[in-house]
């Protein structure tokens, strides 16, 4: 088998489940926002009465905080993510709700002091309006459009970019369901790939750079990908994020 046989199955081996990074550790880099999501996540929980985060993933991010609000609620609208955001948050006693991206939140009127996002796949800000109470919060980093095209590029050629992810689109969004937001930043970071497993399993992983993606498809492609990386070095992509702090009116 060949270097870049064996690199491929491997990235097509690792399990995708959850929003755990660890095994890239070597293989793939991105830098951080500076504003430190985990950090300001933590201080709203510690402060909140009732609490809800939507699209948890596997609830990864959510278990990392030190002193959860005494009712905590998350949903998450893939299975498998399910069973490891049960066990992740089953210490904080959360509620774990299956809910599709797009549905409305299982969750009465005004019933959340914060409501919280890392990356939603879709942002329902009527819903999020109608649950939090009046003077809550919503909190969320979220992908911004263009993130991560130098890659989505490369394999499918040149694509234009959803101005739907756009910041500028959130707070227009966010203030027409009645939220003020109260709080917005972004920043580009720099992304390296060493090798065509660590793209193999991050395209895998985020399904959304390269839309249906399989190595079948895409196998020529990754093999030039694989060449460029052998001649001249890690493969530079940049993310893009931004975070945004609304406030529903009193």
């Amino acid at each position: 088998m060949s270097t870049f046989e064996a690199l491929v199955a491997e990235g097509e081996a690792v399990p995708t489940e959850g929003w755990d990074f660890s095994w890239f550790d070597g293989r793939a880099t991105e830098q951080r926002p500076s504003w430190g999501y985990a950090r300001l996540l933590a201080e709203r929980m510690s402060k909140a009465e009732a609490a809800l985060d939507i699209q948890t993933g596997g609830g990864e991010v959510l278990a990392s905080i030190p002193v959860a609000p005494p009712a905590l609620a998350a949903t998450e609208s893939w299975p498998p993510n399910l069973v490891r955001a049960r066990r992740n948050l089953a210490p904080f006693d959360a509620q774990v709700v299956e809910v599709s991206d797009s549905d409305d939140l299982p969750f009465p009127s005004g019933h959340f002091d914060l409501v919280v996002s890392r990356h939603p796949v879709r942002t329902r800000w009527d819903e999020i309006h109608r649950v939090l109470r009046p003077d809550g919060t919503y909190l969320s980093q979220a992908v911004g459009a263009g993130s991560v095209r130098e890659l989505t590029d490369f394999l499918m050629g040149p694509q234009p970019v959803h101005p739907s992810r756009s910041p500028i689109v959130a707070v227009a969004d966010a203030e027409s369901a009645g939220l003020d937001v109260v709080d917005l930043r972004q920043e580009a970071l720099r992304m390296e790939f060493h090798d065509i497993a660590a793209v193999v399993h991050f395209l895998r992983k985020v399904i959304w750079i390269v839309p249906g993606f399989t190595v079948d498809a895409y196998r020529d492609r990754l093999a030039e990908l694989h060449d460029f990386m052998q001649r001249h070095g890690p493969f530079v992509a940049y993310s893009h994020r931004f975070l945004i702090e609304a406030r529903k009116k009193a």
